[in-house]
């Protein structure tokens, strides 16, 4: 029995693309690997409340430095916010 791969759309705000513009490629790197990882696993991130429900923010280090990252999480695309 083989498990087909479910194809994941990972969709970019203009906002997230213009920070992302203005960062250095080892931090282009760290980005990346947490983008990986919440792909591997969509609930790694904290649920938001109230307004931002709905929101998820993943924490990791980004150049030793602790950084957040916001998206939203549907089984077929993932929204990355800021």
């Amino acid at each position: 029995m083989s498990l087909d791969k479910v194809e994941i759309e990972v969709l970019q705000t203009p906002i997230f693309s213009k920070k992302k513009i203005k960062l250095h490629k080892n931090q282009i790197k760290d980005l990346g690997k947490a983008v990986k990882a919440i792909i591997e696993n969509p609930e790694a991130g904290t649920k938001k409340k109230g307004i931002l429900s709905g929101v998820r923010v993943y924490k990791f280090k980004m150049v030793n430095h602790e950084s957040l990252l916001a998206y939203q999480w549907d089984p077929k695309e993932e929204y990355l916010l800021l």
